[in-house]
């Protein structure tokens, strides 16, 4: 049973650091006693406990009078320390049965199936149909306008100052939840009277939409970033409070390295596991 004297005597609670990148397990850091407050030092506990599967997703985390009882601490105390991992995320609470660890279940993103064409079949777009078929239940909001680009953006499309793009800012939700934003932008000039411009699925995709006005993209730079949310992706996202975010923006070209379009996915990190499928070494031949 661990109290706040046994808290205190460790003297060395423990603090995540960082993500181990292969078991999904967290490294943990000892930080000393007196910069956390007890509320904080009772989270950090079941914390690392969720985090090294000690208690497993799905379970039932101990009551507040358990805490209470175990820590002997104050309800309100106990109460805030759950209310630390529900805003985190990791926990929820079920009225009237208590607190239990989130089973989310993470998507698999793939950054090499970018330009994957859809199957001859498909009546929606490849995130719809993929989903679906692995037994997800996939929708996304689209909107589109005209706008003028965020610099960022601009200058891949490599944009005059007063040159318009268009987005498609969709954001794509599994079992009703919003699990990614994908915003893509295409110079105005090279998307007019296509299916880009309307706010619905396009069952053979947008890359093929531009081939079929002859703009086809033979390669696709990717850069991915780490970095905290921005208010609108917070909203968007419906984040809690610190989801860090990977940011993956592509730049296609056209066989003239002409850039066609720029995508903007932003990927919560609570919500996605980032899996790039690559070639190995070629075998030896049989004269070697």
């Amino acid at each position: 049973m661990w109290t706040l004297e046994a808290i205190a005597g460790r003297c060395q609670p423990l603090e995540i650091d960082c993500l181990d990148n292969l078991t999904g397990r967290q490294e943990l850091m000892a930080v000393p006693s007196g910069t956390r407050t007890v509320k904080q030092q009772i989270a950090d506990q079941l914390r690392n406990e969720i985090f090294d599967g000690t208690r497993p997703p799905g379970g039932k985390l101990p009551t507040e009078a358990e805490l209470m009882e175990s820590f002997g601490v104050a309800r309100n105390t106990a109460r805030d320390a759950l209310g630390l991992l529900v805003n985190e995320g990791l926990i929820e609470s079920r009225r009237p049965h208590g607190y239990f660890i989130r089973d989310r279940k993470r998507m698999t993103y793939r950054p090499q199936d970018d330009l994957q064409p859809p199957s001859p079949d498909a009546q929606k777009d490849v995130f719809i149909t993929e989903q679906s078929r692995a037994g997800r239940d996939p929708h996304q909001t689209i909107d589109v306008a005209i706008v003028a680009p965020p610099v960022v953006v601009r200058d891949r499309l490599k944009l005059e100052a007063d040159e318009l793009a268009v987005v498609r800012r969709r954001v794509r939700y599994l079992e009703g939840e919003p699990f990614y934003i994908n915003d893509s932008y295409y110079p105005l000039e090279i998307v007019k009277d296509t299916p880009i411009m309307a706010p619905l699925d396009i069952p053979e995709g947008a890359n093929q939409a531009l081939a079929n006005r002859g703009f086809v993209q033979v390669r696709a730079v990717d850069e991915i970033f780490f970095r905290m949310p921005s208010p609108d992706e917070v909203t968007r996202l419906d984040l809690t409070a610190g989801t860090p975010i990977a940011l993956h923006i592509i730049t296609g070209y056209g066989p003239d390295d002409l850039p066609i379009r720029c995508v903007y996915n932003v990927l919560p990190g609570d919500r996605h596991v980032i899996t790039f499928d690559r070639p190995g070494l070629p075998l030896p031949s049989e004269d070697q």
